[in-house]
C-alpha cells in the first residue's frame, strides 16, 4: 500500500522551488551558480513596515486572531481596493491567508467537485494546475502564443466553456510571461464571460504594480462590474512591498464564498500570523512613495534583459508589459548539441545543460505548460543581471 495519496499523486512538487534550491544546493557545494529561478524582490521590506510588526510584538499582538484577518487588515484592504482599483468591499467580503497560493487553494478547495473544471491560460504559474488537481477539479489549457502576447484570445476562451466550466483563471501581469491585458482586451473577455454565468472568475493581481512603458493596470471587475458577483479579486503584499516571506496573500469577492473559503482555513490553516497582519496594515496604509523607484529600477532590468538575450544565438525574447520575468524561446537550440556532447531535445535539456555548463539557473517552460521557452526572473542587481546574461550568450554560442 502507497503512502502517498491518490489526490497527492496528482501534483508534482513545485519546479520553481525545485530550480531555486538546485541552485541554492550548487552554491553550498562551492559551484559559482546565478539563480535566476525564484520569484522574490531583491529588496528589503522597508523600515516602516518592520518597525510596525517589532510595535505589534512589543505591544503583544502575538495571539491567534480571526481566522481569516484581523479587522485592521480587512479594512486597509478594502481602503486599497476603493483607491486603486475602484472597488467597493465589506469587510465580511474580504479574505486574507498565509500567502497568494492559500488564497487560490481556499477558493479551489471550497468549490470544486469531481469533474468539475478550470480553465487555465498558458503558460501559467505552476501551482495554478496542481492546486487545481489537488482541489479534486479537471485543469483546462487554454494555449497562448508568443505572437499574441501570451494573451488569452476571446474566441478561445468561448470555445474552452463547457457547462462543467466552474472557474477561469486570469493572472496580469502574469507570471511567467510578464504578460498583462489592457482594459480593451479584459473588455473582450468579460464579454465573453457575461455569456455564461455559470462560470467563475479567479483573477489574480498579485503584481499590479509592477507595469511599465506607462502599462495601465485594470483588473477585470473595474472593467466590467456585472461580474463582480462571481469574481474574487485576488492580491497581497509580497511583491509590490518585498514582503516575500512574511506570507499575507488577500482577496475580495462575493461574502458566499469568503464564508466557504474560512471554513476551509478554520480546518487547516487557521490564521494567518499575528505580527504579519500588523506588518501588511502598515504596507497598505503607509508611505507608497517607493513603489514608483522600484518599478523604474525592474523596467531597467528588463530592457538589460531582453537586450542581452535577443543577442544570444537561437533565443528570441519578448518585451513584457509588467512583473519581474521574461519568457524567452530557445526554439532555435532545440535539436542542436550542448558543449557537454549533448542534444537538446527540450527546454528541460536547456536549462540543464545551461545549469551544468555555465552555473545559471533557469525554470524550464515545460513547468509552465509552455514549450519551448524558459523563465528568468530579473528580481537582482543589474551587474549580476549582465553576468548572467553573459553567460547565457557564451552557452547559445557554443551549442552547435
Amino acid at each position: 500500500m502507497s503512502l502517498q495519496s491518490a489526490a497527492l499523486s496528482r501534483v508534482k512538487p513545485s519546479a520553481t522551488l525545485a530550480a531555486d534550491q538546485k541552485a541554492r544546493e550548487l552554491k553550498a557545494q562551492g559551484r559559482d551558480v546565478i539563480g535566476l529561478a525564484a520569484g522574490e524582490p531583491d529588496f528589503d521590506t522597508p523600515d516602516n513596515i518592520k518597525e510596525a510588526a517589532i510595535k505589534a510584538i512589543r505591544d503583544g499582538k502575538t495571539k491567534y486572531t480571526n481566522v481569516d484577518g484581523i479587522p485592521e487588515l480587512k479594512d486597509a484592504i478594502c481602503a486599497k481596493f476603493q483607491r486603486e482599483n475602484g472597488l467597493t468591499y465589506k469587510p465580511s467580503q474580504i479574505n486574507v491567508s498565509p500567502g497568494g497560493k492559500p488564497v487560490i487553494y481556499n477558493a479551489m478547495v471550497a468549490t470544486l467537485n469531481p469533474g468539475d473544471e478550470v480553465i487555465v491560460p498558458t503558460p501559467y504559474w505552476v501551482s495554478y494546475w496542481d492546486i487545481v488537481l489537488l482541489a479534486g477539479g479537471e485543469p483546462r489549457a487554454v494555449m497562448t502564443t508568443a505572437e499574441a502576447g501570451f494573451k488569452v484570445q476571446p474566441e478561445q476562451l468561448e470555445a474552452a466553456i463547457t457547462p462543467k466550466t466552474r472557474w477561469v483563471l486570469l493572472n496580469s501581469p502574469s507570471n511567467p510571461s510578464g504578460a498583462a491585458y489592457t482594459r480593451a482586451e479584459l473588455r473582450a473577455l468579460a464579454d465573453v464571460l457575461l455569456r455564461h454565468p455559470h462560470v467563475w472568475i479567479l483573477t489574480d493581481d498579485m503584481y499590479e504594480h509592477l507595469v511599465f512603458d506607462d502599462f495601465e493596470f485594470t483588473t477585470i471587475c473595474q472593467v466590467e462590474p456585472g461580474l463582480y458577483e462571481r469574481t474574487l479579486t485576488m492580491n497581497g503584499v509580497s511583491k509590490a512591498y518585498a514582503m516575500t516571506g512574511w506570507r499575507i496573500g488577500y482577496a475580495g469577492g462575493p461574502e458566499p464564498l469568503i464564508n466557504l473559503m474560512r471554513k476551509v482555513m478554520s480546518q487547516s490553516t487557521s490564521n494567518p500570523t499575528s505580527i504579519s497582519q500588523y506588518a501588511a496594515v502598515e504596507a497598505l496604509n503607509g508611505p507608497q512613495d517607493f513603489i514608483k523607484p522600484n518599478q523604474k529600477l525592474f523596467q531597467e532590468r528588463r530592457d538589460l534583459v531582453v537586450s542581452m538575450l535577443n543577442q544570444a544565438t537561437g533565443i528570441h525574447c519578448p518585451t513584457p508589459e509588467g512583473a519581474f520575468y521574461v519568457y524567452p524561446s530557445c526554439e532555435g537550440l532545440i535539436g542542436k548539441t550542448a558543449p557537454s556532447g549533448r542534444t537538446i531535445g527540450s527546454d528541460q535539456d536547456f536549462a540543464n545543460e545551461l545549469l551544468e555548463a555555465e552555473g545559471v539557473a533557469v525554470v524550464h517552460g515545460a513547468a509552465f505548460g509552455l514549450s519551448p521557452f524558459f523563465r528568468i526572473s530579473y528580481a537582482t542587481a543589474n551587474a549580476t543581471l549582465e553576468e548572467a546574461c553573459r553567460r547565457i550568450q557564451r552557452f547559445c554560442g557554443a551549442v552547435r
